[in-house]
């Protein structure tokens, strides 16, 4: 059972709980009180308000606790807030959009569900439930929820799918370019498709077409022209289904059937768009997408740019502008009010309708706030990325502040908390270390309290998962005090967590050597070979595997006693090793001690027999390396007891038929070898 831990006071300053705690009920409340919901996308929408309606239980709780709250908690619940509005975002797009869009754009609206899924499972990574005084029922049903956000997987309505290919076939045939086709037209099954999404009124066909019209203005400029066409395909079909469908009103088919094909005419001689862009001058154009600059914004090279391309070019991994090339030192978009007043002015005096994407004066604020914009979606994933930046700095910072001035519990407290905030994402560990925790976390590992030990241990492996920080370990005189740790740690987690970090920092070349020459290293992890876990065994033999690569250190390994007790796991089950027992074995071959050690066993080559037939591909081709390696060299001994085996014949034959690349040849140079020795033994006997 574990002591409740004091939480760490956070500054007024720092991030505002209450009113965060307030959003989060307010907007959770918002999403699940959703009324009348679309029917697209049922089953991910569904899900999602089931889901926020269990976060939403979690965030009152914590509300009426009203007790200061661990600052990893807090960048949790921030995260969550950023992840609950652009979920309301997409469940409002989908309400109020076109129906008919959505089904065409049912696996990117699907894509959109599955990685905000994903983002609520990567904030709950940081939360330190074990740090908050909420109930048992609550703490199970979060536990639940991370687990199932974690293994969640995409899911797109194969109903809509198929919805989505018929709808495409037949607005292949309303196209004007088929136009001589158009009787072939099957209006009942366009009927049943429409009517599938709610289309059952002549009212309703008028409000999808007004919705399908207001898509097409927000995807201009940022969509292109082929999305723009196939909207104005989907108001053509639906304008001349209503024709067809409600016949018996002439006169409003006849207007009806007047506006479809003006459509279609604009639609082929891109009057609507393509007219006005041959008349844009080139200064009001866009450089990425040369349409005209509605929101014109100015990037760190000094370039403009409308909001929306710039915006999409930096959410893909730019980091460069576009023009110029050279590398953008911040992400801020400035608006480029001069510019934007001449655009507004010429629109103006050629009579073109300017709908702006967003108002350049109104806040960040304003701008998250209408997230049901399809063309601000970008820019606010853009701040949000940066927020969510920043405020793992600001954690990190106040986290090693206290792990640098506060009491034990204190220490104990932030260093659970930067395991936690390390777990997840390279930025992360990179923001963690450059607010300088790596120091003292390396001191703590000597501290005599178990949990700060283990908390300070596992916080370095999970930092040293990004390369640059294996580096700066090493240069803070950590190995000494980690291998500490992996010899006579407080607790046997502390132990294996360390042995993982071994094996972690021996990956780069600086790091064997290191390690390898270090006289507590070898019989550290031999010692945790033979006491730790399953869990531990398995940590202790790939670091030593990784560390005996290095050929100099393979005769500490041997001196240390890892021979004897890879073999006798070899035959434990429960450890569950074997594959990685076998591997450091054919490494520690390739040293005369190693040999010489393998080949006093009396138990191997019947173990590696058995290998053959029932190993892994792995492991059968580790077996036929060691024993080629202990059939060479002298030894004849070895050869004769294979070929006094009735199933060593037989299994080496098999892999030559139906192994892997590499246990074909080996096998082949194994079965070779033995015919050479029986040869020689009936010479010597005649």
């Amino acid at each position: 059972m574990e002591v409740a831990l004091p939480h760490l006071v956070v500054s007024s300053g720092f991030l505002p709980t209450g009113s965060l705690l307030e959003s989060l009920i307010h907007v959770s409340n918002e999403v699940a009180s959703m009324e009348s919901l679309p029917v697209i996308q049922v089953r991910n929408i569904s899900t999602m308000i089931r889901r926020i309606k269990l976060l939403s239980s979690l965030f009152e709780e914590i509300h009426e606790m009203n007790t200061p709250l661990p600052p990893s908690s807090i960048l949790c619940l921030t995260e969550l807030f950023s992840v609950i509005r652009r979920v309301k975002g997409l469940i409002q797009r989908c309400k109020d959009g076109s129906s008919l869009w959505s089904i065409v754009e049912t696996e990117i609206i699907s894509s959109q569900f599955h990685v905000v899924v994903k983002e609520m499972g990567r904030a709950l990574d940081i939360l330190p439930l074990s740090l908050l005084n909420i109930t048992a029922d609550i703490r199970e049903q979060v536990e639940l929820l991370h687990k199932q956000a974690k293994r969640a997987d995409l899911f797109v309505d194969p109903r809509e799918l198929q919805r989505g290919e018929e709808l495409l076939q037949v607005m292949a045939i309303n196209n004007e370019k088929n136009a001589k086709n158009k009787a072939l037209v099957d209006f009942r099954k366009v009927k049943e498709i429409l009517s599938s999404i709610g289309l059952r009124r002549s009212l309703d066909y008028d409000d999808e077409i007004s919705k399908l019209e207001t898509e097409a203005m927000m995807q201009a400029g940022t969509g292109g022209l082929i999305v723009v066409s196939n909207i104005n395909n989907l108001i053509s079909l639906v304008l001349y289904s209503k024709s067809m469908i409600f016949s018996e009103h002439e006169k409003t088919n006849e207007a009806i059937m007047n506006r479809s094909a003006s459509l279609r005419m604009n639609n082929d001689q891109s009057s609507s768009s393509q007219s006005t862009i041959l008349n844009i001058p080139d200064e009001f154009r866009c450089p990425i997408s040369l349409d005209l600059m509605r929101d014109p914004v100015i990037v760190a090279s000094g370039h403009t740019y409308d909001r929306n391309a710039i915006a999409q070019w930096i959410n893909t991994g730019h980091n460069t502008c576009p023009k110029s090339g050279m590398k953008l030192i911040h992400m801020a978009l400035i608006p480029n009010y001069a510019l934007k007043s001449l655009v507004h002015q010429w629109c103006h005096e050629n009579n073109i309708q300017l709908t702006e994407s967003t108002s350049s004066s109104s806040s960040d604020l304003g701008r998250c706030n209408s997230i049901r914009k399809s063309c601000e979606n970008a820019v606010d994933h853009i701040a949000a990325t940066k927020t969510a930046k920043d405020a793992v700095k600001m954690t990190a910072e106040f986290l090693v502040g206290k792990l640098a001035t506060g009491s034990p519990e204190i220490q104990r407290q932030a260093a659970y908390e930067l395991r936690l905030l390390a777990k997840t994402g390279m930025d992360n560990r990179r923001i963690i270390a450059e607010a300088g925790a790596i120091p003292f976390l390396v001191t703590l590992l000597s501290s005599h309290d178990p949990r700060i030990q283990e908390n300070a241990v596992t916080a370095l492996l999970n930092l040293s998962i990004f390369d640059n920080n294996k580096t700066l370990i090493m240069a803070a005189g950590a190995i000494d005090n980690i291998l500490d740790v992996l010899q006579s740690g407080k607790t046997m987690e502390a132990r294996e967590n360390a042995a993982a970090g071994i094996f972690s920092l021996s990956m780069i070349a600086d790091g064997k050597v290191t390690i390898g020459a270090h006289p507590k290293a070898m019989p550290a992890l031999v010692a945790l070979l033979r006491e730790g876990t399953s869990a531990g065994k398995r940590d202790a033999a790939t670091a030593l595997f990784n560390l005996v690569v290095h050929s100099a250190n393979k005769g500490s390994a041997v001196v240390a006693g890892a021979v004897p007790l890879l073999i006798d796991l070899l035959m434990d089950d429960k450890a569950g090793i074997t594959d990685d027992a076998l591997g450091v074995l054919a490494l520690l071959l390739g040293c005369p001690e190693g040999l010489e050690q393998i080949r006093k066993s009396r138990i191997l080559v019947t173990l590696l027999i058995d290998l053959l037939r029932f190993g892994s591909p792995k492991g059968k081709e580790n077996s036929l390396t060691l024993l080629l390696g202990l059939c060479k060299d002298g030894g004849g001994e070895v050869a004769r007891r294979l070929l006094l085996n009735p199933r060593s014949i037989p299994s080496l034959q098999s892999l030559v038929a139906d192994g892997s690349l590499k246990a074909r040849r080996k096998a082949d140079a194994l079965l070779r070898l033995l015919n050479r020795c029986c040869s020689q033994s009936h010479s010597t006997a005649g």
